[in-house]
């Protein structure tokens, strides 16, 4: 299993999950790592969307982005499926 970066400071899980995309219905199963950063991911999101870009700070911003890239490079699979 991938380690999540030492930058993150989020939930970690002991197990993986489940996680269907809400719009597509697709689903696919994630280890305990990717469900902690998929979790970041989307509670980032949702901040972003209820309080805006710019007012989250660029740190973050930066930390979104980072978590989008370690996703993407651990399970491109699930990545294409849930977030691209």
């Amino acid at each position: 299993m991938d380690e999540l970066p030492k930058w993150f400071q989020g939930t970690i899980y002991d197990k993986g999950d489940i996680v269907k995309n809400p719009t597509t219905g697709e689903k696919v199963t994630l280890t305990a790592n990717e469900l902690s950063m998929y979790d970041f991911i989307m509670g980032v999101q949702l901040m972003r969307e209820a309080i805006g870009f710019q007012r989250i700070g660029d740190s973050i911003n930066g930390m979104f982005t980072d978590g989008l890239d370690w996703f993407k490079e651990t399970n491109p699979i699930a990545f294409m499926v849930l977030l691209d």
